[in-house]
């Protein structure tokens, strides 16, 4: 029996030392904390720099990802959103990592800007003007102060009571915001494009009739894709109010035909007077 027992005892001992090292107290204090390692590579600045040096990394970069996302938020962009959650499970952070994203995004900026300063008629200088406008001003500039609203508020009146440990990361805003960019810049700098010399401008109802109704749908795709990527957090409350925006919207179409504005028009010479 002895001899059984110091076997026995012999086996355990062995296991125990053939066991991993790494386990959940290597990377947690006693109190169930991440350590100072750990923790720093889940902070802000952490994730803003890995995703800012892969930004001159192009071999890095999962393009052909971005170009599905770039397809699904036209034909199904809960699918997109469905991704930031198994992201989350897998990489403990909402927000993108890969800058493929935003690099095609600017992209079809350039090219769609380049061709609306064809369509304009406007010289290679006004072109790189309006490019620089368009890309600094209409698309970072007023990326940075939509997200930062957004942020806030949702921080500040949608996170559940209960759900106060948990916030919107700003990295996450800027996502759902260039998501529902996306959309808004090809239906207004792209496919209008074609109906802009021929049909928007000729001042006549239909003209006017084409060109809203191409603003209602991008402006209703942005709201839309940007009350999804919201309502995928599942600590925000009440987020079904980010499409009460689309009230208003449809008013002001309908007063736009009653009235005969047109906003293509407005919004071309808008563009010429930036140029000048």
């Amino acid at each position: 029996i002895r001899l059984q027992q110091t076997c026995a005892q012999n086996f355990f001992s062995s296991s125990r030392k053939m066991l991993p090292s790494t386990s959940v107290n290597s990377s947690m204090q006693g109190n169930g904390v991440l350590n100072s390692r750990d923790a720093a590579r889940h902070t802000a600045g952490a994730k803003r720099y890995k995703y800012l040096r892969r930004l001159f990394r192009f071999r890095q970069m999962d393009f052909e990802f971005a170009a599905w996302q770039m397809l699904y938020l036209f034909t199904s962009p809960q699918r997109v959103y469905r991704n930031f959650h198994y992201r989350k499970q897998t990489k403990d952070q909402w927000a993108r990592d890969d800058p493929a994203f935003l690099v095609l995004l600017s992209i079809w900026l350039c090219v769609s800007t380049i061709g609306f300063g064809f369509v304009l008629d406007m010289g290679f200088f006004e072109t790189i003007k309006l490019l620089l406008w368009v890309v600094f001003i209409d698309c970072v500039g007023v990326g940075l102060l939509i997200s930062t609203l957004m942020w806030f508020i949702s921080n500040k009146y949608l996170v559940k009571r209960q759900s106060r440990d948990y916030d919107v990361e700003w990295g996450y805003a800027f996502d759902v915001h260039l998501n529902a960019f996306y959309p808004l810049l090809v239906i207004l700098h792209f496919i209008q494009l074609f109906f802009i010399n021929h049909v928007i401008l000729t001042d006549t109802f239909i003209g006017y009739l084409v060109g809203n109704t191409l603003w209602l749908i991008a402006v209703g795709y942005y709201i839309y894709v940007t009350f999804l990527g919201y309502s995928a957090l599942p600590f925000l409350k009440n987020t079904v109010i980010l499409l009460y925006p689309f009230a208003p919207l449809i008013l002001l179409y309908g007063l736009s035909l009653a009235l005969g504005w047109n906003f293509t028009h407005a919004l071309c010479s808008f563009y010429k007077y930036r140029v000048k």
